[in-house]
């Protein structure tokens, strides 16, 4: 049987008396595309870094392609094939679009040492940096400083070194956060043509996105599972809404909900 792109089992992460994740399980087949919901509070950012390796469990395990990578470090899962984006943009912005791109296609192949030879000189990496900016819709901003850029354009580029590091699992946490409604359509048109044999675990709080983009649906309450199916079964669950009423977004929540 072929391992899982993304395999947790069992997690469970203590601060204090304060169990933040619970038994968490959750697989992702090669080419997943799944969202993870649940209130504030839930347990969400929790998980994406025990996933990510920012935290270690305090039991449970977590596997990329039948490898354990539970006592890994961030660096070390990226090296496997896990990558994360974060809710707030980390580039540097005042740097060009493309150099941005190429510092990390250079990290990955390792030639990020050989940084005293001129760009041209490094034709394959300037290459593969190039074709990412083309796969997102960023080519024609390539020579521009990210800076000038508006945000959605910027959270584009940190999906652009994320491709450069050539993940199998990439975890998106909340992407679409703070970018403009004008903007969003150009942002999700771009998430869908990523390569279909890359996981996707999205974690967002907008149903309409998750709706959009996911073919499966978790979500998280008080860092357990409260259930896992397709949007629009998970999004008809009387015990979804109901964990939705009284907290904040909860009124939008339903409005979604009617539409779905």
């Amino acid at each position: 049987m072929t391992a899982y792109a993304l395999e947790a089992e069992g997690l469970r992460k203590t601060f204090g008396a304060l169990a933040v994740t619970r038994d968490v399980t959750l697989r992702l087949a090669k080419g997943a595309r799944h969202a993870l919901i649940g209130p504030n509070g839930a347990g969400k950012s929790t998980l994406v870094a025990l996933l990510s390796g920012v935290l270690r469990p305090d039991a449970g395990s977590v596997r990329v392609f039948g490898r354990d990578v539970t006592h890994s470090n961030p660096p070390q899962r990226v090296r496997a094939g896990l990558v994360r984006t974060f809710q707030v943009t980390n580039l540097f912005s005042g740097l060009t679009v493309l150099e941005n791109v190429f510092l990390a296609v250079s990290e990955k192949s390792g030639a990020s040492y050989r940084f005293w030879r001129p760009a041209s000189g490094e034709r394959a990496i300037l290459d593969k940096a190039e074709s990412i900016l083309v796969q997102l819709g960023l080519a024609d901003y390539r020579h521009r400083r990210v800076d000038e850029l508006a945000y959605g354009q910027q959270r584009l580029i940190e999906i652009a070194i994320a491709l450069a590091l050539e993940p199998k699992v990439l975890l998106l946490d909340e992407p679409t956060a703070g970018i403009p409604s004008a903007e969003a359509g150009v942002f999700l048109d771009a998430l869908e043509r990523l390569p279909a044999d890359i996981a996707i675990l999205l974690i967002e709080h907008d149903m309409q996105v998750v709706k959009r983009f996911a073919t499966g649906v978790t979500v998280l309450v008080e860092g357990q599972t409260l259930m896992t199916g397709a949007p629009l079964e998970v999004m008809g669950s009387e015990e979804v809404r109901s964990v939705y009423l009284g907290r904040s977004g909860s009124e939008r929540f339903m409005t979604e909900q009617a539409h779905a």
